[in-house]
Formats: C-alpha cells, sequence, structure tokens
C-alpha cells in the first residue's frame, strides 16, 4: 500500500461551541437545526455520563377558588326584620280583637252557651201568658223572665201572674234550661244549678227599694220525667205583695 493511499489521521474533535454542563443538573434537550454541528458519539459519551432520565410531570390547570356565598345585604336584613316584626304584631292584635268580640259577646257567659249543657236566660222576654193581666192559674212551665207574680208560692205548680206596676211579692228573674235528652241530674245539682242563675242576675235600681229574698224553683224527678227542664230563681218579698215595680234592669 503506497503512503498515499493511507489516509491522514481525524484531527481532534472540535470543542469550540459545545455546551458545558455543570456537574449535578439534568440535561436539557433541544431540537436540533440544520446549523448544529454533529459531535462524536464518543464525545458525547465523555462530556454526558449517563444519568437517569427525568421523572414524568403531569401538569394541570390551578382550581380557581370557590367563589364565596353572597352576603345579604344590611338594608335587605333590616327590612326582613321589619316585616317579621310586622306579621307577628298584627297576629297578636288580631288574637286581641277577637278575645274582646267573644266576650262582648257573650262567650265567656253561661248566656250564651247552646251547648248540651243547657242555657242561662237572664233578659226579660215577652210574656208567656195572655194578656189582659191580672190572669190565675198560669202553669210554672209558661212563666217567663220578668213576670211578676201575686201571691207566689215557689212550690206551687201554678200561679198569678200580674203587671209589675201593681202590687206583687215575687218576679222571675233567671232561667237555667237544661236540654231535653238530659237525664235527671239529681235535686242537689239541680238546687245549685238555680242558685247559680241567681248569682249571675243583675237587678236594677228598683230592687234597693225593698228588702229582697232569692227564692229558688226546681223539677222533681216525676215533674222531670214529664218534661219540666228548668231551675228558676226569684226575687221575693218577705212581707207579700208590697212590690210594685220591676226590679230587672
Amino acid at each position: 500500500m503506497n503512503p498515499q493511499d493511507v489516509p491522514p489521521k481525524p484531527t481532534s474533535p472540535p470543542t469550540a461551541g459545545i455546551p458545558r454542563v455543570e456537574p449535578g443538573t439534568d440535561p436539557v434537550s433541544f431540537p436540533r437545526t440544520e446549523t448544529q454541528t454533529e459531535t462524536p458519539m464518543e464525545t458525547r459519551t465523555e462530556s454526558h455520563p449517563d444519568a437517569p432520565a427525568p421523572a414524568s410531570v403531569t401538569w394541570s390547570a390551578p382550581r380557581p377558588d370557590p367563589e364565596p356565598a353572597p352576603a345579604v345585604p344590611a338594608t335587605k336584613a333590616r327590612t326582613l326584620w321589619k316585616v317579621l316584626f310586622a306579621v307577628v304584631l298584627l297576629a297578636v292584635v288580631g288574637c286581641l280583637a277577637w278575645l274582646a268580640v267573644w266576650l262582648n259577646t257573650g262567650g265567656a257567659s253561661p248566656e250564651a252557651d247552646g251547648s248540651r249543657e243547657g242555657t242561662l236566660q237572664t233578659v226579660e222576654t215577652p210574656r208567656a201568658t195572655s194578656l189582659p193581666l191580672p190572669r190565675e192559674g198560669v202553669k210554672s212551665a209558661d212563666y217567663a223572665v220578668g213576670d211578676c207574680f201575686k201571691d207566689f208560692d215557689p212550690e206551687s205548680l201554678a200561679a198569678t201572674a200580674v203587671p209589675c206596676d201593681s202590687p206583687h211579692s215575687a218576679q222571675l228573674v233567671a232561667v237555667f234550661h237544661y236540654p231535653q235528652g238530659e237525664s235527671y241530674p239529681g235535686a242537689e245539682v239541680l238546687k245549685a244549678k238555680a242558685l247559680e242563675a241567681c248569682q249571675a242576675t243583675k237587678l236594677g235600681p228598683a230592687a234597693n227599694e225593698y228588702q229582697l229574698n232569692f227564692q229558688r224553683s226546681f223539677p222533681s224527678n216525676t215533674s222531670w220525667d214529664a218534661g219540666d227542664r228548668r231551675a228558676d230563681c226569684y226575687v221575693s218579698a218577705p212581707n207579700g205583695n208590697v212590690i210594685n215595680k220591676s226590679v230587672l234592669p
């Protein structure tokens, strides 16, 4: 082989322009361009020792902070409190008004009680007896509140009704009516009910002009079976027929 046929020794690899990597740093790859000079494999091996591949990194967009709940304006809160206060006030006023109407109409008094317990009547009604007066032999079942009687006997089944501006000894001022379907409650219960009727009676100014007593009349077991369902209260004068005015208001 001729010496001229032996190719010359390759020159030393170029060192200019090769990036320098500091020890302990991860290599960073960049895409090559056409003007980048190829570096021999052995030179790359010596210059960049083997290093583990970088761990994979997952990139994610940061989560937006949750929007805070809208705060209730102070003016709106005050308005809600005012509305609530107005509703409560109206409810209280309505209850008071209903209670006043109920009391004024006698809802708490026995007179307005139309239930099975019976009703108490203390207001003067049209006379049950026929005109003209006086009229004798009026039955006790026909007595009406406001009627005046001459020579009255509360145990009698009949009496003589007279005008209240004429001399009389008694006046019927209250009646408690038991329901028709009620069983006989007994004499003591009927006597107590007649006393309640007397205590509930309101008398007029004329009652102060006379010496008066309350008298009670109530049905016996026999008269109850015959349909008598009333306990009566009378105002009577112990001195006989000395009353010549109605003692009711």
